[in-house]
């Protein structure tokens, strides 16, 4: 017998509009000039994907009109109706637009114009010519090195329409270009869990929810926010997580998040809330390492048979190192929780079997590789590595990694991966590097050929002249904003390629218009770890205005840089679509699952569901390594969990000595006489995956206070301040200042504020440097800093600021308006 997918036929591939129909909202009004617009479907209902989840949207006279979700989706994101939005928003970018200085004068000509919204409209053939030229200049006059495709961002979800792929292949066809490594994201753990336990781990598959339900007695949170998080996915997320959290509260789980947020899982649990000052979770892992070790609760056998070097941190923990135990008290004075109540949590988590949980946050500061080590080793500590139910997991908050496995096919990208590169030129030493880390773009900029170190080994920045970014928005994602324009105007030629008016596109030379996900075709999964089914995205209408979709510009570029056969191999989007299914065809048959061919499927439903074997709903992490730490040993030197690494004492580096450290940053609250006394907490946004979606009015209803990105408040700091949940508040320190709107709320700890990540950058005057940002984007006031030589990863969570109540009538935001002239 084959194991059955679930395809059907059935429904009606035209439907008309009538009450029954659940739509998430129709179009209100359509921009001046849109025109008629071309049917790339027949009018009615056809499935589509975003990273918020799968839906049917409706087209009408050629026009994508509302949507409703996909009755598989069991929680459907409130953010969905913001996908239908943006399609149709004055920050669509609607055609080909060269700055004027630059076009009138040439690559490097008056960068201080760039972000003032002086555009001059040009024909696509132009703007491809202009493109082309400026690869080819820079490739001929300079070399690869002048050229930076570091491009970086989530992108649209599918798995043709990579255009981050697309570009880098096509620069290595041409002669090559800089890259960028790693990510914003998780940089600090991907730099130390190789050492730590051979593998990033904090990725791929983690522990099913179902080992939870039965064995675990405690779930600790450490800053970790799954049911906010798992809203969105790199693919199309399966929103399973909410019904893990209602089988836990229906189970009774004792759960404890340690945050200085009340998150929603927190209040979904009606868990308990330790309020942990920022910035001093290592002090706090270590204040809980100390009292197992002192009172002798700590699992000996474990940490013999399965970790080295514990022998050296314990002598830190008793202070055998430096002088300075690192006992209850000693931590209860940095992180602002008692003494007996970290005695407390150390002794709960060894009474019973414990899940340690962290999310991602913890890493993206100062130091942040220290956490995540830390983290591991007081798991260590506790001994229940590889019990069902116990041991710990550094990524639950992001594409649901808990989910039991489909028996299905994985789906693959596309075949036209990024190449190797075309020897043009040699790659000379003294040009540096041809990666960098991708938070340390600034930096390559103030200081090209000279030397930095990053993980193990010793580089040289290159000098860059080019750089072309394509779906994603560094003047989102990247720190300290005001030094950062600074910077970008070393780039002499600055080329964005987008489908929306962020602010990296304002601030660009050269603008190409991109369609959206909904106006060319791709293929993606539901749940990448579930692999719950497979959904065609159709093209359901044509290409907005003039945008072009990012194969098509592609393959255009290619044309003209005379390499046009070797890019695309003669094939369209819907040819790579067709060959991605059909390999997954071919895996369903070797593993005996049904599946529909090709045409049927996209023809019909478009949606192909797996089914959940019972066997695949327990599976515990580091079992087999458990079971035998000799046969199934960890790709580290000694084979097992390494709290103490030789490898990294070999670096010698200040910032990241041989096992997890103390180290007090630069800026937090622990320092007792500063300037700006709030920590500004920018976690991950509620109704946005970081900026994408900030383009939707209808989103921004929801959430935006006084017409700007809401900034949470303590009551006690609020009225310490004259300030109330409604009024306009100016956020500053040294670097930047930005206005927000207040919420005041009990739901955050005092001393702490919250603005969330992802405000597009909005500068009352784009041609002054140190401008206020008028919408409030917490990345103006942010440290442009690494973690450590070692992971050399972003800081973003080390960040001071004061405010105040802004006093007359704020400046109007106009992030979300149309530039002149485009």
């Amino acid at each position: 017998m084959s194991s059955s997918s679930h395809f059907t036929l059935s429904r009606r591939r035209f439907l008309t509009a009538t009450s029954s129909i659940a739509a998430y909202g129709a179009l209100s009004g359509l921009p001046f000039g849109l025109g008629a617009a071309k049917a790339a479907v027949a009018d009615g209902e056809h499935i589509q994907a975003s990273h918020w989840g799968a839906f049917w949207a409706k087209v009408e006279n050629g026009r994508f009109v509302s949507l409703r979700p996909w009755e598989g989706d069991p929680r459907p994101s409130p953010m969905l109706p913001g996908v239908q939005d943006i399609v149709y928003s004055p920050t669509r970018v609607r055609y080909p637009m060269v700055r004027r200085a630059w076009l009138e004068n040439g690559p490097g000509a008056s960068p201080e114009t760039r972000g003032t919204g002086d555009f001059v409209r040009v024909s696509w053939d132009k703007a491809l010519e202009l493109v082309a030229g400026e690869i080819q200049r820079v490739q001929d006059e300079i070399g690869p090195w002048g050229i930076y495709t570091g491009t970086y961002g989530w992108r649209s979800n599918g798995r043709v329409s990579n255009g981050q792929t697309m570009l880098k292949r096509l620069m290595n066809l041409t002669g090559g270009s800089v890259v960028s490594s790693s990510n914003y994201s998780k940089a600090g753990i991907e730099a130390i869990m190789p050492y730590v336990l051979g593998q990033v781990d904090a990725f791929g598959p983690q522990s099913t929810h179902q080992t939870i339900i039965d064995d675990t007695d405690l779930i600790v949170f450490w800053g970790s926010d799954p049911l906010k998080n798992n809203q969105i996915s790199a693919a199309i997320p399966d929103h399973g997580e909410w019904a893990w959290f209602e089988d836990m509260k229906k189970a009774g789980k004792k759960a404890i998040f340690i945050d200085p947020v009340k998150t929603e899982g927190c209040k979904v649990l009606d868990a308990e809330w330790q309020q942990v000052r920022p910035h001093s979770d290592v002090a706090l892992a270590l204040g809980l390492a100390h009292t197992l070790l002192v009172e002798d609760l700590h699992d000996t056998e474990f940490l013999e048979n399965y970790t080295t070097g514990f022998d050296v941190f314990s002598d830190y923990l008793l202070g055998k190192e430096d002088g300075v135990e690192k006992t209850a008290d000693w931590a209860a004075e940095r992180c602002e929780l008692s003494a007996e109540t970290i005695r407390d949590l150390a002794r709960r988590m060894v009474a019973g079997r414990t899940m340690l949980v962290s999310g991602w946050a913890t890493q993206r500061q100062q130091y942040g590789e220290q956490f995540p080590w830390a983290f591991v080793t007081l798991a260590a500590m506790i001994g229940q590595i590889g019990l069902s139910g116990g041991g710990f997991c550094q990524r639950y908050h992001l594409d649901n990694p808990g989910a039991p496995f489909a028996k299905a096919p994985k789906l693959g990208g596309s075949s036209l991966k990024i190449g190797k590169r075309k020897e043009i030129k040699e790659w000379p030493e003294d040009k540096g590097t041809n990666s960098i880390p991708c938070a340390r773009i600034v930096d390559m900029l103030e200081h090209p050929g000279e030397e930095y170190d990053h993980n193990g080994k010793v580089h040289r920045y290159p000098d860059v002249k080019l750089c072309y970014w394509v779906g994603g928005n560094p003047l989102h994602h990247h720190q300290d904003h005001n030094r950062m324009v600074e910077a970008f105007k070393k780039f002499e030629t600055f080329i964005v390629q987008d489908y929306q008016w962020t602010a990296s596109a304002r601030h660009a030379d050269i603008v190409l218009p991109a369609t959206s996900s909904f106006e060319r075709n791709d293929i993606d999964v539901v749940g990448i770890v579930a692999n719950r089914a497979i959904v065609a995205m159709k093209k359901i209408i044509e290409p907005v205005f003039e945008s072009r979709n990012d194969f098509d510009i592609f393959t255009a570029l290619a044309k003209r840089l005379g390499v046009e056969p070797e890019f695309s191999g003669g094939k369209t989007d819907l040819d790579l679509v067709r060959e991605i299914y059909e390999e997954a065809l071919s895996q369903a048959k070797r593993i005996n699952v049904d599946m529909p061919d090709f045409d049927t499927f996209w023809e019909g439903d478009g949606v192909v569901e797996f089914e959940t074997p019972e066997a695949a709903l327990r599976r515990t992490k580091y079992t087999d390594f458990r079971d035998d730490p000799l046969i199934n040993a960890l790709p580290t030197p000694s084979g097992l969990i390494e709290i103490y690494s030789k490898t990294i004492e070999k670096f010698n580096y200040d910032d990241c000595p041989a096992h997890p450290t103390w180290f007090e940053p630069m800026e937090w609250l622990g320092q007792k006489d500063t300037k700006h006394p709030f920590h500004v907490n920018s976690n991950h946004p509620q109704y946005r995956m970081h900026s994408q979606l900030n383009g939707s009015a209808k989103l921004r209803k929801i959430y935006n206070v006084a017409g700007r990105e809401p900034i949470w408040i303590n009551p006690k700091d609020a009225e310490a301040k004259g300030i109330k949940s409604g009024d306009v508040v100016r956020v500053f320190n040294d670097r930047g200042q930005c206005l927000a709107g207040a919420v005041v709320t009990d739901e955050i700890r005092p001393g702490v504020v919250q603005l969330q990540e992802g405000a597009w950058y909005d500068p009352a005057d784009a041609s002054e440097p140190g401008s206020i940002c008028k919408y409030g984007d917490p990345n103006i006031l942010t440290p442009d800093i690494p973690t450590s030589k070692l992971g050399q990863a972003t800081s973003a969570c080390t960040c001071m600021a004061d405010l105040e109540k802004y006093e007359g009538e704020a400046p109007a935001v106009t992030a979300f308006d149309t530039p002149a002239n485009a």
